[in-house]
C-alpha cells in the first residue's frame, strides 16, 4: 500500500514547500493536503495508509492545540509532526502533550525539515520528548484521548454555542450533544460546563497560535 503524507496548513505555497520536502524524503509517498482543519479532520479519517501529518496550528477551525487533539483522536496510531509559527518556550511541550510527536517552527532550514520527515517516517521521534507541567500531563492526556465528537462537543462549548447550536452543526441530537458532554465532563473530572471550558483553556485550547 502506498504511504499518504497529509499536509495541512491554510498557506497553499508553504503547503507546496512541505510537499517538496516530503518528495525529497519518501518520493514513494502520495502527499495530501489540507487548508482547514475540517478538510484535514475528514482526510486524516479518511486515507488508508497514512504515514505522516504535517499540521500547522494556525488554521481556520483551529483554535489553540485543537488540531493536534482532533487529529490524534481521529488516527491516533498516525505520527503527527507540527510546523507552525506559534510562539512561547511551551509550545513544543504543549504540542506533544496533546499527542504530537515533534514540533519545528517554519522558519526552520528546509534540511531540518526534510530530516525531522524522514525520521518521523521512520517510526522515530524527531526530537527529545520533554518533560511538561506534572500536573497538568494527566488532564492534557484526558483532553488526548476524548473520541472525534466528544472533542468537537467540547470545541464547541468553548466557542460559547449552545446544545441546540451544536446538534444542528454536527448533525446530531441534542440528547446526543448532552451525553457527549456528559462523558467529557467525566474525563475531565469536572462538574459542569463552565468548569470543563476553564480546564480546556487552562490547556491552551483557547489561544490562538
Amino acid at each position: 500500500m502506498t504511504r499518504t503524507v497529509l499536509i495541512a496548513d491554510d498557506h497553499p505555497l508553504y503547503r507546496q514547500a512541505l510537499a517538496l520536502a516530503v518528495g525529497q524524503v519518501a518520493p514513494d509517498a502520495m502527499v495530501v493536503e489540507a487548508g482547514t482543519l475540517a478538510e484535514a479532520a475528514r482526510l486524516a479519517s479518511e486515507r488508508e495508509g497514512l504515514a505522516l501529518v504535517l499540521l500547522d496550528l494556525k488554521m481556520p477551525g483551529a483554535v489553540g492545540f485543537s488540531g493536534i487533539a482532533l487529529i490524534h483522536a481521529e488516527r491516533p496510531e498516525v505520527p503527527i509532526l507540527v510546523v507552525s509559527s506559534a510562539e512561547g518556550a511551551s509550545a513544543a511541550d504543549e504540542a506533544r502533550a496533546f499527542g504530537a510527536i515533534g514540533f519545528l517552527r517554519k522558519d526552520s532550514d528546509l534540511s531540518a525539515i526534510e530530516a525531522a520527515v524522514a525520521t518521523a517516517l521512520g517510526g522515530r521521534s524527531p526530537t527529545a520528548p520533554k518533560t511538561a507541567d506534572a500536573e497538568l500531563d494527566p488532564i492534557r492526556h484526558e483532553v488526548a484521548n476524548l473520541t472525534p465528537m466528544q472533542l468537537k462537543v467540547l470545541l464547541a462549548v468553548l466557542d460559547g454555542q449552545l446544545n441546540k447550536q451544536i446538534a444542528y452543526t454536527l448533525g446530531i441530537s441534542e440528547a446526543t450533544v448532552k451525553a457527549h458532554m456528559t462523558a467529557v465532563m467525566k474525563k475531565l473530572d469536572v462538574r459542569n460546563r463552565t468548569q470543563a471550558a476553564l480546564v480546556a483553556r487552562s490547556l491552551g485550547l483557547h489561544l490562538q497560535h
